[in-house]
Formats: C-alpha cells, structure tokens, sequence
C-alpha cells in the first residue's frame, strides 16, 4: 500500500472584495498552511475565475491558484488554454486545472445556453480535456471530435509545469469520474444531485466508497498516483462540541428539504460533512485518508477550520 498523501486544504475566495482585501486573504492563507485559494466559476455575484486567480497569484509566493471548479461549457477549451498556460507562467507554476461538466441549470437558461443532457456535456467534457492537453503540448496539434475541431494550433505560451499542470476533474456521475480516472492527477468527489436538489445518500461514506471504486476500475495502474478531493456539502460547517446534537439537527433539515432519510451518523461519518470539535475533525480527517485515500479537502471560505488546516496542512 503506498504512503499516505500528505493533506491539502484549499479555502474558497468567491465573495466580491477590492484587490488589496483579496490579496491580504491570499496572503493569510499562505501563512496559515492552505495549499491554495480557489474561485468558484457561476454566473452569481463572485469575482471572476480567471482575474481573481491572476490578483491571487501576484500577491504570494506559494499558494497555488484553481478555479473551484471551471464550467467547460462556458468557453472554448483553446482559449481557456492560452488563459491557463498564461496564469501557469505569471505564477511559476502554480496553477491547478480545475474542470467539470456544468451542473447549475438555471445558469444556462439565464443567458440562453442550451441545459444538454449529461451524457452530452460529459461527452464535451472529455474533448475539452484532450483540446486543453494538445494545447499545453509541445508541438501543433488537430482534433477532430464531436464538439471541437482543432487544425494546426501551436498553444502558446505553454504552461511552466510540464507535461502540463495538474488536472482536477470533479463530478458525482461515473462517466465523469472514469474520465478523471483515465486523465486527472486530482479527483474531485462531488455529490449526484437531483434536479438542483442535493440527495443526502449521495454524500454518506458509502456513496464516497462506491465513487472511488469506479475511479479504481478505471484508473488501473494509474490509481495509486491520484489525489481525492472533497468538500463540504448536504450540511453548514459547524465547529462544536456538541457534534451530535448539531448532526441530528442538520439530519432533520436534509429530510425536510428533500424527503430522503438521513441519520446524525450518516453526516457525521460523511467525508462532506463538518461537523465537531478541531480536535475531533483532525481524527475524522486522518480516518478518511486512512480508510478512503482523501487526503485533499475545500473547506469553504477561511475562517472557523483555519485552526484545523495550521494543524495538519502537510502532514
């Protein structure tokens, strides 16, 4: 069995800020031990992915940059890649390729985007991961697929990390995950959802396990080098020592909103979910990469988890 990866946090920098206030946040989240800041990529009040990245990347020296995760059917892979590979140069190789599908319906419908079934959007993903690649590749390169046609493109500038820098590919849906299996160096584990409604049984350990049995049978020799990612869903964050008396309650809002059963120890043992004392997360945490191989987590906007990230950040 490989060693244990060491653990990464990443924290969520969404909310609308001047640059000076988003760079002292950049800054504090170096000092206190996150592996990097990342952007949700919505058509909500945020700052944009790509800008917010580049002002995140300016203001430290270590933390690396992500989008949390990209839509990839809100722009052509090509002229994503040459704003990557450009973010990858300006932070000497610092930025992580977050991508996924497109989920949020009402998005689409709001600007006009045809909401296409998954396996279309899947389908599109996975081309877009082979345009980003030929991109980030030495030399010219073609495709020809279904949704992109690519003739003679030279990608430049190419990215600082090489081959190219990592991919974190996140979903719930198994033709996502086998695609993140075959071409990711970061899996995120994301909850299946249901008609913009969060199942709760999507998020419980034994839904996680299932997930990272499909990326098993897909990825092959490849499993044992990738990273699992996950974060925090189906529950608000709560640091207490009153862990279940705060479980049974955030149970009885998930079966209210959603009419699925849910118990106070499916969301304590959740790998989405935290919920507890720093103390009781840090055991909760080394049990899931014990157990699950996770060893990456997003904990949501710095703030009540900080002392839990300075505590085994690296570790």
């Amino acid at each position: 069995m490989p060693d244990p990866k060491p653990f990464h946090f990443l924290a969520d920098a969404r909310e609308i800020v001047s640059g000076s206030e988003l760079a002292e946040r950049a800054r504090r989240a170096e000092a206190i031990g996150y592996h990097a800041l990342v952007i949700p990529d919505h058509l909500i009040p945020q700052l944009a992915p790509i800008a917010a990245m580049a002002w995140i990347a300016a203001a430290t020296e270590r933390l690396r940059v992500a989008a949390f995760v990209f839509n990839n059917d809100l722009r052509h892979p090509a002229v994503l890649a040459k704003e990557l590979a450009s973010l990858d140069v300006l932070s000497d190789g610092r930025l992580d390729v977050a991508i996924g599908a497109g989920w949020n319906e009402p998005e689409y419908t709001a600007i006009g985007l045809p909401f296409q079934p998954i396996r279309r959007r899947q389908a599109r993903l996975a081309e877009a991961v082979a345009v980003l690649k030929g991109a980030f590749g030495e030399e010219r390169f073609s495709f020809s697929g279904e949704h992109y046609t690519i003739t003679g493109l030279d990608g430049r500038p190419k990215p600082v990390q090489r081959p190219h820098p990592p991919f974190l590919i996140g979903g719930g849906g198994r033709r996502t995950l086998e695609l993140a299996a075959r071409e990711a160096q970061i899996v995120g584990l994301a909850p299946r959802l249901l008609r913009g409604r969060g199942d709760p049984r999507s998020i419980t350990f034994e839904a996680t396990a299932e997930k990272i049995e499909w990326v098993q049978a897909a990825a092959g020799d490849r499993f044992d080098e990738l990273e699992f990612n996950v974060y925090p869903s189906g529950a608000p964050t709560i640091v207490t020592d009153h862990s279940r008396a705060e479980a049974r309650k955030a149970a009885e809002a998930a079966r209210a909103r959603s009419g699925v059963d849910v118990s106070e120890d499916d969301l304590l043992e959740s790998p989405h979910v935290f919920i507890g004392s720093i103390a009781g997360l840090a055991e909760k945490l080394q049990g899931l990469r014990e157990r699950l191989g996770i060893s990456s987590f997003m904990v949501g906007p710095m703030g009540d988890l900080d002392p839990l990230v300075e505590r085994l950040s690296g570790s």
